[in-house]
Formats: C-alpha cells, structure tokens, sequence
C-alpha cells in the first residue's frame, strides 16, 4: 500500500513538473513546489462521506502546519466517473463552507477526463484540467492573494493556457499527460 502512495505521488508530482509546471499553466506553482509547501495525500475512500473526511482532514493539515501552502488529495480508486467528480466537488464546496473555510482555503478540482461545459472531449484546452487521478486542490487563500498581487494580467491565465493547449494540440497534450504515469 505505501509503495503504491508512493507511485501514485511520484507520478502526481511528474504531472505537476512537466504539465502545470512545465507549460506554466499555474504560474504560481514552481516556487511553492520547489519549496517543497505541496503536501501530495493519496485518498483510500470509497464513500461520500470518506471523501469529505479526507477533505476535512487536509484543511487541518493546513490550519496546523503554516510552512504548507496546498494540497493535493488524490484518488486514484474513486471519482472515476467526471460527471460524479463533479457532483462530488460541489458536495465538497458547501462542506468548505459549512465548515467555515469559506476565504480561508480554496478548492480547484482535476479529473483525468476533465471536460470544461462549453468544449467537446476531445478539446485540448480540457488537459489544462486533466490530471492522472482524480484529485481535490486545497489552497490557501491569502496565498492565491499574494501570488496574484504580484502577476500582472492575473485574469488572462485561464485563456493563455486554453491557446497554449490548442496550439499544442490534441495528442501532444495526451502524451503529456500519458507521460506522466508511464
């Protein structure tokens, strides 16, 4: 089991240096990972409720240790279907807020099938949310708010990343990402 984490992580981080990292699709990602502030947690669950636990759980990890600046929950044997993922990340939203970590932690979502509403499957611009695994980010606000305070066009990186994804296409975005668990 902790040999399997451990692959499950290393690939994780893979995907992170090569796709997020590699084409700048978080510009905020590389020092806070060279940093060594990313906490990689591999989920178990299988239940609803489990996957809110694990959730909770990495929200107190953050409370408890302030070196730490995100996150990333993976489950490499749940949320395999994107339409239930999705339903699960909204669960997982208003749980935040019922919690009171509304402001305080940030909640972005990946899925290997990771389709935006207004694009086809087979769209690259999906790989600038597509993942080996699915996986809960948990960020911290006040972080976001000081990486973005100091990145000029902070708005323009979602598009920037969709154009950068077209432009490099569909199978070299799947080789990508293919790479990352290979």
């Amino acid at each position: 089991m902790i040999a399997q984490n451990e692959k499950v992580i290393n690939q994780t981080k893979a995907w992170l240096e090569k796709v997020v990292i590699g084409l700048n699709f978080c510009p905020f990602a590389k020092p806070v990972f060279e940093q060594g502030k990313v906490h990689f947690q591999v989920s178990d669950a299988q239940s609803l409720e489990c996957c809110l636990e694990d959730l909770a759980a990495e929200a107190l990890r953050l409370e408890q240790d302030s070196e730490l600046e995100t996150t990333l929950l993976i489950y490499e044997n749940s949320l395999q279907d994107f339409e239930n993922f999705l339903d699960v990340v909204d669960i997982a939203n208003d749980f935040m807020e019922e919690k009171g970590y509304e402001g305080v932690y940030q909640l972005a979502s990946f899925h290997p099938d990771y389709c935006f509403a207004d694009s086809d499957e087979d769209d690259p611009a999906n790989y600038t949310n597509r993942s080996p695994y699915p996986m809960l980010h948990l960020i911290r606000e006040a972080s976001i708010e000081r990486a973005l305070a100091s990145y000029k066009n902070p708005e323009n990186i979602p598009e920037t990343n969709i154009k950068l994804a077209r432009e490099l296409g569909l199978e070299k975005m799947q080789s990508l990402l293919k790479d990352t668990v290979t």
